[in-house]
């Protein structure tokens, strides 16, 4: 059973190669999602939302990662604006973004990395706030942002001088607001992630979402580090790889053995997403592994077709190292050096 409609997911596919080798915004891909009503999944409904989550959401971003990682990676991040917002007690700020993300007629990204995983060993804020009558003065840089060029909203935070945190909608087009060059990356440069300089930007008490409080991020819902949507999509190259490992099969009996290995770890992992035994951590943990492993076999499958730039097997192998990197917590690395670094007999 399929989700999102065939024939859509059939056309972020075809694109997919495009947009990873010219590293090209999949402005049409988003907009095609939009046409389709796939931009309302975490809208809430008296919004005019879909209201998604648990398995349904799940399973989405599956499909569309199966189909275009890059285009599910940056749905990832406007989502999780979109549910920030959602879970503030900002009333008015809610009535006037989200109808309209959820048409698709604006764009909303994050930059909260800073808050949880990134540059937190370092002792000086990434982003400062200063606290005036109107509202906050922010100053720093927020070093990740997804699609930063193309957002109306930005949902990040910053940190006064006691250790609180605010998490605030910042208005991205502005003249202090300074969007980086986007950064050219092992894999999704299309997605346009880069660093975003904040000088002296003043926030209103009006675009307040969160905080002051401690550990603002620990505040509502957003489908934070470590979460399943992260697996979601790993579980979703899986699938990819999968399918062009069957498909070699197809051609070469030789491989029957190693592809049926692989269909039964890959549906065990489906398993896991189903019960609610696993932490978000273990799934993470099982997912990334089959992620690094498939991808690979794919590419020895393939041979040296595979080496090509721009072919499957190359880009799935630059894509699964994106997980070893993206919102991944230190139990999630400390499994991926235990496996990289254990010695076989």
């Amino acid at each position: 059973m399929t989700h999102l409609d065939s024939i859509l997911l059939s056309e972020l596919a075809a694109a997919s190669a495009e947009v990873d080798q010219q590293w090209t915004w999949p402005e049409q891909q988003l907009d095609r999602l939009a046409q389709a009503g796939e931009l309302q999944w975490v809208v809430p409904r008296e919004y005019g939302g879909l209201d998604c989550d648990g398995p349904e959401l799940i399973a989405r971003y599956r499909e569309v990662a199966a189909a275009c990682l890059t285009t599910a990676f940056i749905l990832t991040q406007r989502n999780g604006a979109i549910q920030r917002i959602a879970a503030s007690e900002n009333t008015d700020l809610k009535q006037e973004l989200l109808p309209a993300l959820g048409r698709g007629e604006t764009f909303a990204t994050v930059g909260i990395s800073h808050l949880t995983t990134s540059r937190q060993h370092l002792g000086k804020p990434a982003v400062a706030a200063r606290s005036t009558d109107r509202g906050y003065v922010l100053d720093g840089t927020i070093p990740w942002v997804t699609g930063a060029a193309f957002a109306q909203t930005i949902v990040t935070g910053a940190t006064l001088d006691d250790g609180r945190q605010v998490l605030l909608a910042l208005e991205a087009q502005q003249p202090e607001v300074d969007i980086r060059p986007p950064v050219q990356m092992l894999s999704m440069t299309a997605s346009a992630t880069t660093s975003v300089a904040i000088n002296s930007v003043e926030v209103t008490h009006d675009q307040l979402l969160a905080g002051p409080c401690e550990q603002v991020m620990q505040q509502g819902q957003g489908g934070g580090t470590g979460s399943l949507v992260t697996s979601a999509l790993a579980a979703g190259l899986c699938a990819r790889c999968l399918a062009l490992l069957q498909e070699e099969a197809a051609r070469r009996p030789d491989l029957a053995a190693t592809v049926h290995a692989f269909e039964h770890e890959y549906n065990w992992l489906d398993q896991q997403f189903q019960a609610a035994a696993p932490s978000a951590a273990t799934i993470r943990q099982l997912a990334n592994s089959l992620a690094m492993r498939i991808s690979q076999a794919c590419l020895a499958v393939t041979k040296g077709a595979g080496f090509i730039s721009g072919q499957p097997a190359e880009r799935a192998v630059r894509e699964a190292m994106f997980f070893l990197v993206w919102s991944c917590p230190q139990p999630v690395v400390a499994a991926a050096l235990e496996e990289l670094s254990c010695p076989h007999d």
